[in-house]
């Protein structure tokens, strides 16, 4: 809005910036508040409330191939897709601390990592955590640092909080985080030192969503049905053993012949005796038996469907491959959005943090990008080929730096032997 200014004269007010004097710069009401309707949880299922449900996703992804492959299926792919430094306009020597902290190659430049392994940060490993969110709705680091010779701050660690550790999580009326809380302390953990990951929360819900939510009824009904399903197999598959006692068999003989009945068991060494005149048989059910794999098959659907992972139902589904690689695009879809998420969180809690710790807040910082999850690297390469070809594109040593980086080829050596 632009600056309503008044002449200064004679029985006229001075100028006045209407701007300044009209633009909101407190906010009047919340997102959060204390006893409001949003401090009721609003989960229904009772199993699923916090700090509970952890407890639940984790026996879901222990116990049930479907969701584990689920949880891979998101996982996987974004911890396998290359992350590297972008300077973004920082200077050298920023971007050089921040790249030996992280473990992580800078674009443009195929050096490895500087520094030994042992003891230090590993982005990859952290990763990995990061990506609990997926399973919890949420993920909490703790920044830990340590200062060398030279005085600099530099990264030691980002230890992780664990989702079923957390006892208190509070916010502010904003809905900003304040600090969490883990159980047996008394000192919350201030979001100053916090690296917060939360998978699509609500505004002023740290808790987040866990990917696993939309399919607990179809792991819940799943799970009984293989309980029933194997119930079904155990008594039905050989079955039931039968006493017929004899014409003269008393009821003493009766009661016998039923503990043989009950005893039986099939194997190599299974047998039974019986008195002259008796039988023991096993009776075949009649009529239909319920067939659960139907019902189990379904479940197994949703369970992918509810991470948009439809194309691992395709093995047992009919329809078309091209089908599949549309679903298969959806789903990279959704993973190169989860992977930006981890990006943007860790760039403004963790780089930013490490910048600011040592240059101040008005110091450009670097940002830890990913490489496109699914890049068709064969389409690329026939692409620079053409572009080379055509005289559109100069293989200076930029651009090479940046093939060998992509591909993962050797460090080019010099004629004595090192690295350039």
């Amino acid at each position: 809005m632009d600056a309503l200014k008044l002449p200064v004269g004679e029985g006229v007010t001075p100028w006045i910036n209407k701007a300044a004097t009209t633009s909101p710069t407190a906010e009047i009401g919340y997102v959060s508040d204390e006893g409001g309707y949003w401090a009721v949880d609003l989960e229904e299922t009772p199993e699923l409330r916090w700090p509970q449900a952890g407890e639940v996703y984790e026996r879901m992804s222990r116990q049930d191939s479907q969701v584990r492959s689920v949880l891979q299926a998101v996982t996987l792919p974004v911890r396998r897709t290359k992350a590297r430094l972008e300077p973004n306009g920082a200077r050298p020597e920023v971007v050089a601390l921040v790249a030996e902290d992280l473990r992580l190659p800078v674009v443009g430049s195929d050096a490895p990592p500087a520094g030994r392994a042992r003891g230090r940060f590993s982005f990859k490993e952290h990763l990995r955590l990061a990506l609990l969110q997926a399973k919890f709705g949420h993920m909490f680091f703790e920044q830990n640092y340590r200062i060398d010779d030279a005085g600099m701050t530099r990264l030691r660690k980002l230890a992780p909080r664990m989702p079923r550790t957390i006892s208190e999580i509070t916010t502010a009326r904003d809905g900003g985080l304040i600090s969490i809380e883990q159980s047996g302390t008394d000192k919350p953990i201030p979001v100053s030192q916090l690296v917060a990951y939360v998978l699509d929360g609500d505004p002023g819900d740290w808790r987040g969503n866990s990917l696993l939510r939309s399919a607990y009824k179809n792991w819940l009904l799943k799970d009984r049905l293989l309980r029933t399903q194997a119930q079904v197999v155990d008594r039905n598959g050989l079955g039931v053993p039968v006493y017929e006692a004899g014409p003269k068999d008393s009821q003493e003989q009766l009661v016998e012949g039923e503990k043989i009945a009950r005893s039986y068991r099939s194997g190599d060494v299974s047998g039974a005796a019986t008195p002259y005149g008796a039988k023991l048989r096993l009776a075949a059910p009649e009529g239909n038996l319920p067939d659960a794999q139907g019902p189990i098959n379904y479940h197994d659907d949703q369970i992918a469907k509810s991470v948009l992972a439809h194309f691992l139902n395709l093995g047992r589904q009919t329809g078309s491959w091209a089908l599949g690689t549309t679903f298969a695009d959806f789903f990279v879809f959704s993973l190169q959005a989860l992977a930006d998420s981890v990006c943007e969180t860790f760039n403004q809690h963790v780089v930013e943090d490490l910048v600011d710790l040592n240059w101040g807040e008005d110091e450009p910082a670097p940002l830890v990008v990913f490489d496109e999850i699914g890049s068709q690297y064969a389409a690329v390469a026939e692409a620079l080929k053409l572009l080379v070809e055509a005289g559109l594109l100069d293989p200076d040593d930029a651009v090479k730096a940046a093939v060998r980086q992509a591909y993962s080829l050797p460090t080019k050596t010099t004629s004595e032997g090192g690295s350039e």
